[in-house]
C-alpha cells in the first residue's frame, strides 16, 4: 500500500492536537438519547489511521485527532450537550499520546457505565508494509528512538496488543491502497442505520499467507482443485463452469449447508455480545478457484439471512 505516502505524512503531522473542553455543567443531567455515538480509531502508525479518520469526517462524523484517552468521556459529554449538533464522534488514539494509554481502560469503563455506544476500529499492517511506507516518506517511526524502524514497530505492537484484542473491527491494510481503505470504511459506516451484523467474506490462497484480520478461517482444500482441469485452469471461481465443478464435488454442498448453519449460531452469539463486524476467510491453495466459488455462495447465504455482507477476493488476480 502506498498507504500511504500521503497518509503517513498526515499521521505524523500536528503532534499537539488541542481540544477546548470547557466546563460542563455537572448539575444538568444529560438524557441517554442525546449521548453521541463514538468510534475510537487506533492501530499501527502508518497503517492508515488518518485515512480512516478522514473518511468518517467526510461522512459527517466529528473527528478529533490525537485526543488523550482520559479526555474521551469529556468529549462525549460535550457532544451530548450540543443539542444534537454532534451526534457522532470519532477519536484517533495513537502512540503520540502513549503516556495516556494507562487511562484508556478507565475511560472505556466510564463510557460503558454511561451507556455510550462505542466501537474500536484497529488499523493493522504487516511489518514489511510499514517499513516500506516509513522509508518512502523518509520519516522515523514514533517509537524507534535511536534504533531501527522495525524496533519502533515491534514496540508499538506490544503497546497496542491489548487494545487490538478489544477491537470491534480490525482492518489489515497491508495490501490496500487509500481508495480501497476508504471503500472498507464506507461499507462499514456509510449507512444511516446500523445493521445488526456486518460480515466480510474474504477468499484467499494459503500459499500467500493467512489474512491477519480474519475472525474465522475456512479451509476448502479438501475439494478437488479445478487448477488441474486444463479447460478450467485459466478461469476463476466467479466463472459458472468453475463454480459448477466445485459444487458438484462430494461434500461441497453439504459443507456449505453445515457451515451456514454454524455461522447462524455464531452470529447470534456475536449479536448478543455486541460484536457488529466479522471477517470470514475462505482459503484454498492459490485463492483463485475453490475459495472464490465458496465465498460467493457463502456470502449469498449470509445476505439471505439478513447479514450485510461484503465479498473480497484477496488473491484471485495473482499468478
Amino acid at each position: 500500500m502506498n498507504v500511504n505516502e500521503h497518509d503517513s505524512r498526515t499521521e505524523h503531522a500536528g503532534d499537539g492536537a488541542q481540544v477546548s473542553t470547557g466546563t460542563p455543567n455537572e448539575k444538568t443531567p444529560v438524557p441517554d438519547a442525546a449521548i453521541p455515538e463514538l468510534v475510537i480509531i487506533s492501530g499501527m502508525s502508518g497503517a492508515g489511521r488518518s485515512t480512516a479518520a478522514k473518511c468518517l469526517e467526510d461522512l459527517g462524523w466529528f473527528v478529533v485527532d490525537n485526543l488523550p484517552p482520559a479526555l474521551i468521556p469529556t468529549m462525549v459529554e460535550l457532544g451530548a450537550r450540543s443539542q444534537g449538533n454532534v451526534a457522532r464522534i470519532a477519536v484517533v488514539v495513537d502512540v503520540r499520546g502513549r503516556r495516556f494509554f494507562d487511562n484508556l481502560r478507565e475511560s472505556l469503563a466510564d463510557l460503558e457505565a454511561k451507556n455510550v455506544t462505542r466501537r474500536i476500529v484497529f488499523l493493522e499492517s504487516s511489518d514489511e508494509a510499514l517499513v516500506r511506507r516509513f522509508e518512502s516518506v523518509r520519516r522515523p517511526h514514533p517509537l524507534q528512538g535511536d534504533g531501527r524502524i522495525v524496533d519502533g514497530i515491534a514496540a508499538e505492537r506490544e503497546l497496542l496488543r491489548e487494545l487490538r484484542g478489544d477491537a470491534d473491527l480490525v482492518i489489515d491494510t497491508s495490501s490496500l491502497n487509500v481508495h480501497e481503505l476508504r471503500a472498507k470504511m464506507d461499507a462499514q459506516f456509510a449507512g444511516e442505520e446500523e445493521p445488526e451484523l456486518r460480515a466480510t467474506v474474504m477468499s484467499f490462497g494459503y500459499k500467500y499467507g493467512l489474512p491477519v484480520d480474519a475472525d474465522l478461517v475456512v479451509d476448502c482444500r479438501f475439494l478437488p482443485n479445478p487448477h488441474w482441469v486444463p479447460e478450467l485452469r485459466p478461469y476463476t471461481g466467479l466463472n459458472d463452469e468453475v463454480s459448477g465443478y466445485v459444487f458438484n464435488q462430494p461434500g461441497a454442498k453439504e459443507f456449505l449447508d453445515r457451515y451456514t448453519e454454524l455461522l447462524q449460531l455464531v452470529a447470534t452469539g456475536y449479536r448478543r455480545e455486541g460484536k457488529r463486524y466479522v471477517t470470514i476467510a475462505v482459503g484454498c491453495t492459490g485463492g483463485k478457484h475453490r475459495s472464490v466459488a465458496m465465498s460467493e455462495k457463502l456470502a449469498a447465504r449470509l445476505a439471505a439471512e439478513g447479514v450485510e455482507t461484503v465479498v473480497v477476493h484477496r488473491d484471485m488476480g495473482r499468478e
